[in-house]
């Protein structure tokens, strides 16, 4: 990890469980298989018994507020607001928790899987960062405001890694020694959130990387089919980073000499839950110019990509709406957890917008707008680069107007009045009594003419 720019690795616990990576080879791993009979009941979170193994994570304040943040600026969002702000939308941030905010009135709490919290928490100060580029509202005083700035925010927090279990308990999933939480709760949160009233789009900015072939959680599967299938909504999930602490090995990039083949036949690390294709949309990070960043974990999985790096969002230790950092425990933020929101708040922009598209036709809408590779899809960027302001407005095959009814009532028009034809038939009478008086004149004037021929008849010349 590099000293000038630490990334924050907040990962699924279970991530490190693990069978190191090591050498691994690519092997041919099918798409992933669901099962629906294998989704998590819906219960009330709840947490084990932790404690803080460490201090909060420490943040310090943004120089500049008011220069929009590089992100933000290359998504034109000004262009986005007058159109939609995500309005009525509800996002579940499930994460390490989301810090009251004055620049979030509308979060709810959502439950807590890591201690006794109610979701509010976040000693992290991952799942605020994230919650603020998704929903932060508009403030005079800032340039920085979240993507969709009139959504809600649930916040339901499933993972830590600055607690700890002190029960000594095992999951027979794996535990992160480092924290906690793992795929099964994080199965659990996604259930809930799917359930909660009116959540369109849940947000999982938490990666688990397992080496291809080792199988994955089938809860975890379930749950997301049951959130984007049954519950119909847009599911986006961050692609993974490569770092010592969760994703520890990349997938192989494509081989020029086998342009065909499927990608999914070189896989060495499954990247969970975003390899869940068909129900989620993966998201990887590029950085200012547009290419790829290093740090992001390519895949067959992988839909589109989106800003990662120069990152400012909301300061969970700075409640006012001034409140904004660029910094954690001294370190730069960025990551794909940090691309994943710019995502899951043009999904809250769309639904706001047009409400009676599916999540599929969502995700799609995304996927058919993004800026794409040359190649029009690779295993880093997806599709490309997302583009808010094309996804609200974009006219696509089978699209649905925004707001407005597909056909518009008009009433019909009245039977126009009959001709006035009376000027017609004065005109016609009038004519017709000149003519008959010319006739009339004409007649009398025969005796007349015929006396004056008679007379002029007799007279002699001199």
């Amino acid at each position: 990890m590099s000293g000038q720019a630490r990334r924050i690795p907040i990962a699924l616990a279970g991530v490190a469980l693990a069978v190191s990576l090591g050498q691994a080879t690519a092997i041919a791993v099918p798409p992933p298989s669901i099962d629906p009979g294998r989704v998590p009941p819906n219960s009330a979170p709840s947490g084990p018994k932790t404690e803080l193994r460490d201090p909060c994570s420490t943040t310090q304040p943004v120089a500049d507020l008011a220069q929009v943040p590089p992100p933000q600026r290359a998504l034109d969002l000004e262009s986005v607001w007058p159109l939609s702000t995500g309005r009525g939308q509800t996002v579940a941030v499930i994460d390490t928790g989301v810090e009251r905010h004055s620049r979030l009135p509308g979060l709810i709490p959502g439950g807590d899987y890591v201690s006794t919290g109610d979701g509010t928490q976040d000693c992290d100060a991952h799942g605020t960062l994230v919650a603020g580029i998704i929903a932060a509202n508009r403030n005079g005083q800032t340039g920085f405001a979240g993507v969709a700035p009139d959504a809600r925010i649930l916040s339901i927090r499933q993972s830590s890694n600055i607690y700890r279990e002190t029960d000594g308990r095992k999951d027979a999933e794996g535990q992160n020694a480092k924290g906690v939480g793992n795929v099964s709760t994080l199965a659990r949160a996604i259930r809930h959130a799917a359930d909660f009233p009116g959540v369109t789009v849940i947000n999982i900015s938490e990666v688990a990387c397992v080496p291809a072939g080792a199988g994955d959680s089938a809860a975890l599967g379930a749950a997301v089919d049951y959130a984007a299938r049954i519950k119909d909504i847009v599911v986006v999930a961050a692609a993974g980073n490569l770092d010592s602490e969760a994703c520890k090995a990349s997938n192989p990039p494509p081989d020029p000499a086998t342009p065909h083949a499927s990608p999914w036949d070189s896989v060495t690390t499954i990247a969970t839950p975003a390899w869940y294709d068909d129900q989620v949309l993966a998201v990887g990070s590029v950085d200012q110019d547009g290419a790829p960043s290093p740090f992001t974990v390519p895949g067959p999985w992988v839909d589109v990509a989106a800003p990662g790096t120069e990152i400012t969002s909301l300061d969970p230790r700075r409640p006012e709406p001034t409140g904004l950092t660029d910094s954690v425990n001294g370190g730069s933020v960025q990551g794909t957890s940090f691309a994943a929101p710019y995502v899951a708040g043009t999904a809250a922009l769309i639904r706001a917008r047009f409400p009676r598209l599916t999540a599929r036709q969502v995700m799609d809408r995304i996927e058919q707008t993004a800026h794409a590779p040359a190649d029009g899809w690779d295993p880093f960027v997806g599709h490309g680069v997302i583009d808010p302001a094309a996804a609200v407005t974009a006219e696509l095959p089978g699209s649905v107007p925004a707001d407005e009814p597909q056909s518009t009532a008009i009433a019909i028009p009245e039977a126009p009045a009959p001709p006035d034809d009376r000027p017609r038939k004065v005109a016609v009478a009038g004519a017709g009594g000149v003519v008959a008086l010319l006739g009339l004149g004409l007649l009398a004037s025969f005796p007349l003419r015929r006396r004056l021929h008679r007379d002029g008849g007799e007279t002699s010349t001199g």
